[in-house]
């Protein structure tokens, strides 16, 4: 029988002068709420409550660590802690805001901007559910990932990295902004030093670096979560997971179904970031920005009848995904 999770904090109850109202979301990380000031100004609050580590029960605030996880739980606190600090001071609107960080209940709470709209999951989802001939149009992917990427070189420069980039994690606001949320700073410190953390990562989003302990990290990483992104973006649904692709790659043939759909330039990009070598990747946001802004030479590739004869074979014999 699994582990049941630790209980999310009681709805009314107060923590750091804010009144939780409800639920949002929970992960094996952590919980968010929504919740509210004095003011009832609403917020978004992210509370440090690894579901490996700590237990809680319904009607309780503080967690219960066992004796033996402590040092492992300290080590993603303190990450976490310093994670909020670094967030704090970049100023971005295409990176979630945090209003505000404390340590109660001897845990860390995260007080973001409390933002409404939906996840690029859920457009994508909804699209693929339309059944529509493609999930968006070229000029809106660009324009998307253009105000994305402008954020995570923000990041990037704060000497940061996001390190789970996923379609559930761009945020569509109401007015129309692409907001970076749940980065994944004390996630990682607790996989890389953990052996029981599971699942480690989204399957399909995480470079293949992420999976070694011994894996340079760096901007590239996050670069291959923009790439998957793309793909999902483009295809409707995620890329194969890259232990998978270490074993058998076939991202080049299922871009290839895209050509004549989307443009060349935009197909090499997403698989320009999806190299499994990351020194094959764009090293720099900077560089991939340069690539996905160019006007020029958007060329759209005609398959032959045999080439299409050889797509449909191959996704009957393996299915969609690359």
């Amino acid at each position: 029988m699994s582990k049941s999770k630790p209980a999310s904090l009681p709805v009314g109850s107060m923590v750091g002068g804010y009144q939780i109202v409800k639920k949002l979301a929970a992960g094996g990380f952590g919980v968010v709420y929504l919740a509210q000031d004095s003011t009832l100004h609403s917020v978004a609050i992210k509370e440090y409550l690894p579901a490996s580590l700590v237990e809680r029960t319904a009607g309780e605030l503080t967690p219960r660590v066992k004796p033996e996880k402590l040092p492992l739980y300290r080590m993603g606190l303190k990450s976490f802690f310093e994670e909020g600090r670094s967030l704090a001071q970049i100023s971005h609107p295409s990176v979630v805001s945090v209003l505000n960080f404390f340590r109660e209940h001897e845990t860390v709470y995260m007080v973001m901007n409390y933002l409404q709209g939906d996840t690029l999951q859920d457009f994508i989802v909804t699209a693929r559910e339309l059944k529509r001939d493609k999930v968006f149009r070229e000029s809106t992917v660009r324009s998307l990932f253009d105000e994305i990427l402008h954020g995570l070189r923000i990041v990037h420069q704060h000497k940061m990295l996001h390190l789970d980039i996923k379609p559930a994690n761009l945020f569509i606001t109401n007015d129309n902004r692409a907001v970076m949320l749940d980065f994944g700073a004390a996630r990682e410190v607790l996989t890389k030093q953990g052996h029981f953390m599971r699942p480690m990562y989204t399957p399909g989003f995480a470079a293949p670096e992420m999976y070694r302990r011994d894996g340079l990290l760096g901007p590239w990483t996050d670069i291959y979560s923009i790439g998957a992104c793309l793909y999902a973006c483009l295809q409707g649904y995620p890329p194969s997971d890259s232990p998978q692709r270490l074993r058998k790659d076939r991202l080049a043939l299922s871009l290839s179904r895209l050509r004549n759909v989307y443009s060349d330039n935009l197909i090499e990009v997403a698989q320009w970031c999806m190299a499994l070598d990351p020194l094959a990747r764009p090293q720099s946001v900077f560089a991939l920005q340069k690539e996905l802004v160019r006007e020029t030479d958007r060329r759209y590739t005609q398959l032959t009848f045999g080439e299409r004869l050889k797509l449909q074979i191959e996704h009957l014999r393996f299915g969609p995904r690359a």
